[in-house]
This record gives structure tokens, C-alpha cells and sequence, in this order.
């Protein structure tokens, strides 16, 4: 078993860490057994039965740890708080924030778990359909040669994204509530439903939730923290044509799913996620459908500048009326819809949230890599209505896909910043 020490170097604490980290790992693997793919294709909350299902057992462990006002919402977000200790009830009360579904973009039903120790080179995951994790197509597998990794059989997702912040927050609150001598103010936890669709806090009840601030564990690998993502919108460009009988079409017809491929073309030599890295935003489409009469193309816009946010958003409009001009006869709609935004400013306006994150990172034998997401949280959201919440790793590699990994010492390493992050709160003013 990995052995991990926190602030307290003690043999007696050491014992208690390994007992930990068994019961992380044993934590983990139960609930990645549980399908909670969310549905975008639902107008239900939660979208899936199995998040509500996780959703039961995690209320079940968290009364039997001691855990207060356990409470699930309707809407399926998971609600719970742990009291503060003696002295420590005036502080502020810090929020930890994980969300309980997984990707729709890969199988994640009957997940079959193996645990290897890797030595180098490429991971065979599935010898009978032939499904390897290639090293030179994923290079970050060689950070952690002579590391316990987590993988699947290469036929579904994995889960850590984010069952392995659901695990590591669930592991503090189970350390902290059977350890009276972990001092700490007040801790609000909460499991959010439907976030890989952008739902996640649709239903937040901040009040309900009680905490001055929060963090979300939702990051990619050890060591990463974030506060500022995506600028992000949707939208639904519309191309109408004109339907005659093929056969006397000549100088009638307006093909609207030709007009909507050109527009596509045009796109094709914007910025994309293909070739796109670090601060650069993109345009990326994912769905096309329509017939001769109406077609339409749903495209996500990305950015983490404002402005040029704002400017992409007139370069699509522009692009759009070039494709209908094209073909004269056509009409076209765009309609955009703002999902999220930058969180770096609400995050600027309370360095201290960051400061109290970076002292638990160094609490546990980590310097900080920050860098922006590109993507979003719940945190992004959440920052936006007036709760300040960075984003904490969780371990998980290759989200969203059959490649997915975990290494066992990321997961531990997740768990300790929690719990540094509670033993910070006996002293956060």
C-alpha cells in the first residue's frame, strides 16, 4: 500500500493514512460502478437514473460518518455540512464542490476497473478487441512510470472526471469527522448533477449551501489548480431554402444543406480545438442537420479574452451571411446563447480564496501549477452568482474517453488537499 504523510509525520498517523488510502481507492471503484452518464437529450433533473442512485448511496455514507443536514434537492444536487469545530464556529464556512455525472461522449455502463503499475511504453487495455493506450499518442502516460495507475478495458470512460473529486471529498469528510483533533470551521459539501452538460448549477441553492466560498474538485492532473476557463456560448446557425422537384429545379432550388456545408467550409479555416492550445479560443462544430428546405449547424465558441469572445461572436454572424449569399434565395438566423464565463475576475476580487488553496497545497507537499482550463466548471457558474470557487485537480487523465486514466497517488494527493483545505479553516479570516 502507498504510504502518504500530511502535516503530522507520527507512525499513528501514518497507519491512519494507509487505512485511508485503501478505503479512497475502495471509494472510488464503488461508485465508478454506478452509470451516471447525463442525458442532453433529457429535460429531467438529474437527466439519468444512476446519478440519482449515487446520489442515495453518498447520503447514505454521509449519515453514517456524522455528516449534518444531509439533504437531496428534487433537482438532484446533494446537500450536506459538517459543524465546526469548538472555537472555530465563527469562521467562514468553506464549500467543497464535486459533480456526480460522467460524459455522454463515451460508453459508461459496466465499467471494468484494472489497476496496473506501469513500467513504460504503451498499455495493452483490451488484448482480445486489440485496444492499446499508445505512449506516443498520449504522452503524459510517462509522468508516471513506476506509478499505480487506474484504467479501464478500453471499452468505457473511466469515471475519474469527476467520481475521483466525488471520492476525495467524501475521504476528507469520513478523516475529519473521526478525527477530533482535526480543527476546522464550518464545511459545506455538495454533489452537483448534470455538469458535463452545463446544468450543474442550474438548481444551486447558494443559501441551502451555506459557504462563504468553495472549491470545486473537477481539475485534471496532480498539481493543477485553476481559476479562469472559458468565455463560452452556443450557437444554432439556421440556413432556410427553397424546395422545387429536382427535375425542374434549374434557377428555383435553394439547397440549404448545401449553403450550410459552405458555411462549415468557412469555419474550417477559423480556429478550431484541433489546433488550437493554452489562451487560444476556437470555433467548434458539433452537430449538423437539416434537409433541402432548412439546415442548421450548432457551433461552440470558446475564448478566455472578453473581447475577443464578443469578436468571435461577429465573425460567425459574418461567416453566416457570407455562406447565404453565396446562394442567392437563402435566408439565415443566428441565434447565440451565453453559457458561461471567465471566472477569473469574480476570482481576483477575493485572493484570499487563492491564497488559502495555495497554503493547502503546500500543506501537502505541492506547488501549485496554474493555468487556465480550457473548458469550464461548475465553479465558473457558481463564481458568477457571488460564490468564489477555484478549481482543485482530481487526478484524472484523458476525460471523456475510453482512455481515461487515474493514478492511485493522484487520487491521494486530491484527498490531502481537502483535507488541508479543512485544517485551513480553523484559521481563514
Amino acid at each position: 500500500m502507498l504510504r502518504i504523510a500530511l502535516t503530522d509525520k507520527s507512525a499513528e498517523n501514518r497507519i491512519i493514512m494507509q487505512d485511508s488510502n485503501k478505503r479512497l481507492l475502495e471509494r472510488f471503484l464503488r461508485y465508478v460502478s454506478i452509470d451516471t452518464r447525463s442525458d442532453p437529450a433529457s429535460s429531467d433533473s438529474p437527466t439519468s437514473k444512476g446519478q440519482i442512485t449515487l446520489a442515495g448511496i453518498l447520503a447514505g455514507e454521509l449519515r453514517e460518518m456524522g455528516a449534518s443536514d444531509v439533504h437531496c434537492s428534487e433537482t438532484g444536487t446533494l446537500y450536506a455540512k459538517i459543524p465546526a469545530s469548538a472555537g472555530c464556529e465563527q469562521l467562514p464556512a468553506i464549500g467543497f464542490i464535486a459533480h456526480m455525472d460522467t460524459s455522454f461522449e463515451a460508453p459508461g455502463a459496466n465499467v471494468h476497473p484494472q489497476i496496473i503499475r506501469y513500467r513504460g511504453g504503451d498499455v495493452v487495455l483490451n488484448a482480445e478487441k486489440n485496444i492499446v493506450l499508445s505512449l506516443a499518442k498520449f504522452p503524459e502516460l510517462g509522468r508516471y512510470i513506476g506509478k499505480d495507475i487506474i484504467f479501464t478495458d478500453g471499452t468505457t470512460l473511466l469515471g475519474a472526471d469527476d467520481k475521483a473529486g466525488v471520492a476525495a471529498i467524501m475521504e476528507m469528510a469520513e478523516c475529519v469527522l473521526a478525527d477530533p483533533a482535526i480543527a476546522h470551521g464550518p464545511l459545506c459539501l455538495a454533489f452537483t448533477p448534470d455538469e458535463e452538460i452545463g446544468r450543474g448549477t442550474k438548481y444551486f441553492d447558494l443559501k441551502r449551501f451555506g459557504a462563504e466560498f468553495a472549491y470545486t474538485f473537477d481539475g485534471g492532473e496532480v498539481g493543477e489548480l485553476e481559476w479562469e476557463n472559458f468565455n463560452a456560448a452556443e450557437v444554432i446557425v439556421r440556413f432556410k431554402g427553397i424546395v422545387v422537384h429536382p427535375g425542374s429545379a434549374k434557377g428555383k432550388m435553394v439547397n440549404a444543406i448545401r449553403c450550410a456545408a459552405h458555411f462549415l467550409a468557412l469555419i474550417e479555416k477559423e480556429p478550431a480545438p484541433e489546433n488550437t492550445e493554452r489562451r487560444e479560443g476556437f470555433f467548434h462544430p458539433i452537430s449538423v442537420t437539416g434537409e433541402v428546405s432548412e439546415a442548421s449547424c450548432k457551433v461552440l465558441i470558446r475564448d478566455h479574452d472578453a473581447q475577443k469572445f464578443e469578436a468571435k461572436k461577429r465573425r460567425l454572424e459574418e461567416l453566416a451571411r457570407t455562406a447565404s449569399s453565396s446562394f442567392p434565395g437563402s435566408a439565415y438566423d443566428v441565434q447565440i446563447t451565453d453559457t458561461y464565463c471567465n471566472m477569473r475576475p469574480f476570482i481576483e476580487r477575493a485572493p484570499q480564496v487563492l491564497d488559502l488553496v495555495r497554503k493547502a497545497y503546500a500543506g501537502a507537499s505541492l506547488r501549485p501549477v496554474e493555468k487556465p482550463i480550457r473548458g469550464g466548471t461548475d465553479g465558473a457558474l457558481l463564481s458568477e452568482m457571488g460564490l468564489p470557487c477555484p478549481n482543485v485537480f482530481a487526478g484524472g487523465v484523458n476525460f471523456h474517453s475510453v482512455y481515461e486514466f487515474l493514478p492511485v497517488a493522484s487520487l491521494q494527493k486530491a484527498r490531502d488537499v481537502a483535507i488541508e483545505l479543512a485544517r485551513i479553516s480553523a484559521k481563514a479570516r
